[in-house]
């Protein structure tokens, strides 16, 4: 598979049931996360992220929550997003989707005035947001079945 895609948000509800199709890809089938607890509430009123292929295939996605949508996330701070749902398709990973989705997340917080942004890792995931200057923070805890911890980075 060719490495060149591009990032957008996603604005219209073709790009938005693309988001979904990858989550439901990745945490529902390959990971094996419940349907119900994958799509939430929170997902109207998200910014998300999306990675296509030149030739439209979609291959990676990303959530970013803010404000009042955040902050049950984050301890009721306004002044911190949350970055969720980030998946990439297994054909996908290796190519720096992951990371570039988690940049375009990042720039979509600063853009909103936010100071940091909060995500819940997937324990085999820390080293992954590590190396993108997340730091873990709290105890490990369960979510959907698996192990995660709390991590932040300052904008």
């Amino acid at each position: 598979m060719s490495g060149a895609y591009v990032l957008r948000v996603a604005e219209d509800a073709a790009d938005r049931e693309a988001c979904f199709g990858v989550r439901k890809e990745v945490f529902v089938r390959e990971q094996g996360v419940p349907e119900d607890l994958e799509y939430d509430a929170c997902d109207a009123g998200a910014l998300h992220v999306l990675a296509v292929r030149e030739d439209g295939l979609p291959l990676g996605t990303g959530r970013l929550l803010y404000g009042e949508a955040a902050a049950s996330k984050t301890d009721g701070d306004l002044t911190v997003g949350s970055l969720g749902r980030l998946a990439v398709t297994k054909a996908a990973r290796g190519l720096g989707v992951g990371a570039a989705l988690v940049g375009a997340i990042e720039d979509a917080a600063r853009a909103r005035g936010l100071a940091a942004v909060d995500l819940h890792a997937q324990t085999q995931a820390l080293g992954f947001y590590e190396r993108l200057g997340y730091v873990a923070y709290g105890a490990e805890f369960p979510d959907a079945g698996m192990p995660h911890r709390a991590m932040r980075k300052a904008l």
